[in-house]
């Protein structure tokens, strides 16, 4: 969704545009002795209510369950050590990003052999992952209000360059989870020159540089980064007060384009009978389809089974079903033909044949033999099997 300013917009928690739409959430007004003032807003634009009296805003509470909730084991403290592991990730304005230092020239030794396979000749993308550039960043950046709007319309380009808000999440995620499936395995400095290529093939500056494939990128360096889409994402997440700037974000619908209908009070929300009185609610009239060609029926048989206007023919479908065991020696089965062996099962009688025929044997036979012959079309064709072994 685009703003007039041409922002792109994003939205944090899809749960707040579905609360913030047509019709919103709660209202404030509580029943009984429910406290009417709501805790601070929620990350998404709305509010949650104190637990009073077995209540939050207008729904019960279970006290047994928030009872028991104080027994749950919740694991303990991680070590120091564990918690270093886990917090590897690197934030916009230089946290985490470690020292060390590489070249794009180097970068795309490294982007040869260990990411090309997946992402593409100099990041063009292929065998279904992502592309990492299409080509100069600053150009393409233009693309992102591009609305498809005819088949032939060219649509915006979302690559690294041209989208992503900040650069450190670039180092991060090639630092925790590439390459595929060896991660973990780059160094940083390997780290610094793979970027350092992904912005060579982005066509990307630094401080008025091109990134060519001598230029030395470190941690100084990187910091330096202005990415095109930096201020193209709304809310602003970063920095101390990004919650506080989400919460005051939602809160006003007419950010994203949601309404509310209590005129009286906007600022709040509304669960039942939001829509205004003096709304005109118009049905339509003699409308649909009507004229069918055939005509619909509310019969609910099943069709008529149609039989095929040739007979059955047990040889032919012995040869398709059957053969392939019964047909030679070494399968297990009786061979057709062989009088001793099919007397051997005849002698407890055609009855036992045939059910263990249609219902398979521990030995091996499957239902039928596979096939998905009637019932009585196999027996018919175990009836062929036996004359021709008598």
């Amino acid at each position: 969704m685009l703003k007039v300013n041409k922002k792109l917009f994003i939205s944090v928690s899809a749960a707040a545009v579905l609360s913030l739409g047509l019709s919103a959430c709660m209202e404030n007004v509580m029943p009984g002795s429910q406290s009417k003032a709501p805790l601070a807003a929620s990350i998404d634009g709305g509010v949650s209510y104190p637990v009073n009296n077995n209540m939050t805003g207008p729904y019960h509470v279970n006290p047994q369950v928030a009872k028991d909730a104080k027994k749950i084991f919740n694991g303990r403290v991680p070590t120091k050590a564990e918690y270093d592991a886990w917090n590897t990730d690197i934030m916009p304005d230089g946290t985490g990003l470690p020292e060390g230092q590489g070249t794009a020239e180097k970068g795309s030794d490294i982007y040869d052999a260990k990411c090309a396979m997946c992402h593409g000749d100099f990041g063009s993308g292929g065998g279904g992952y992502p592309a990492l550039s299409k080509g100069n960043a600053y150009e393409l950046h233009e693309t992102l209000t591009n609305q498809r709007i005819k088949p032939d319309t060219d649509g915006p380009v979302r690559v690294f360059g041209t989208y992503w808000p900040q650069a450190s999440t670039l180092f991060w995620y090639i630092k925790d989870a590439m390459p595929h499936p060896q991660t973990g395995s780059l160094s940083d400095d390997e780290v610094y020159s793979l970027v350092a290529y992904i912005l060579n093939v982005n066509e990307f500056e630094i401080d008025g540089q091109e990134v060519d494939d001598e230029y030395v990128l470190n941690r100084e360096k990187f910091l330096k980064i202005k990415m095109p889409n930096r201020d193209g994402f709304e809310p602003k997440i970063d920095g101390p007060h990004g919650r506080d700037n989400v919460r005051k974000y939602f809160s006003n619908p007419d950010n994203f384009g949601a309404q509310k209908y209590d005129v009286k009070n906007p600022a709040s929300r509304c669960m039942t009978n939001c829509q205004e009185k003096t709304a005109k609610v118009v049905y339509i009239k003699n409308g649909g389809i009507h004229d069918f060609h055939p005509a619909l029926s509310e019969v609910r048989d099943l069709p008529v089974e149609k039989k095929s206007a040739s007979a059955f023919d047990p040889q032919k479908a012995y040869t398709a079903n059957c053969a392939m065991c019964h047909g030679t020696d070494g399968m297990g089965a009786p061979v057709v033909g062989d009088k001793a062996a099919w007397a051997a099962y005849t002698a407890k009688g055609m009855d036992k044949v045939y059910a263990n025929g249609i219902k398979g044997t521990d030995a091996g036979m499957p239902p039928k033999g596979g096939s998905s012959l009637s019932d009585a079309n196999f027996k018919s064709v175990v009836d062929y099997m036996v004359s021709k072994s008598k």
